[in-house]
């Protein structure tokens, strides 16, 4: 199974990078691009986003799956990445919020303007993390 989410990730962000597919569940979608947490190595994947005090917040609910998403223990580990939104790339400082933060920040940010993201949560059985990322320097 890995290795289809592999080949789907890669092909949504091939159809990104071309101009397609930049919205998923009614929702804007940015390429996040952070360095491996073992390797180093970068790692691409789309994920849907929330503009937020000039930067982006993004939620880890894998759609609501069980396990959080790798991407998101890359980004746990990372303390910068890189975006794309539509066709611009910026470079971004990223940080993952306290609970009581991240309880403020899903509650008037994600469940205010994504109230089905809550039957994400529900279905994980788990708290799903999110991150901040802000705009890196002028």
């Amino acid at each position: 199974m890995t290795g289809l989410v592999r080949l789907a990730n890669k092909l949504a962000v091939a159809l990104y990078r071309r101009g397609v597919g930049r919205t998923a569940k009614h929702r804007p979608v940015l390429l996040l691009t952070v360095a491996g947490r073992r390797t180093g190595d970068p790692h691409t994947v789309p994920v849907a986003y929330f503009e937020h005090d000039g930067g982006y917040l993004v939620a880890a609910s894998a759609g609501g799956a069980k396990r959080e998403p790798q991407w998101f223990r890359n980004v746990r580990a990372a303390r910068q990445a890189r975006v794309r939104v539509g066709d611009r790339d910026r470079d971004v400082e990223v940080r993952v919020p306290d609970p009581a933060e991240r309880d403020r920040l899903w509650r008037d940010v994600v469940l205010r303007e994504a109230p089905f993201f809550d039957g994400y949560e529900r279905k994980s059985g788990r708290t799903i993390g999110v991150c901040l990322l802000t705009p890196a320097g002028p």
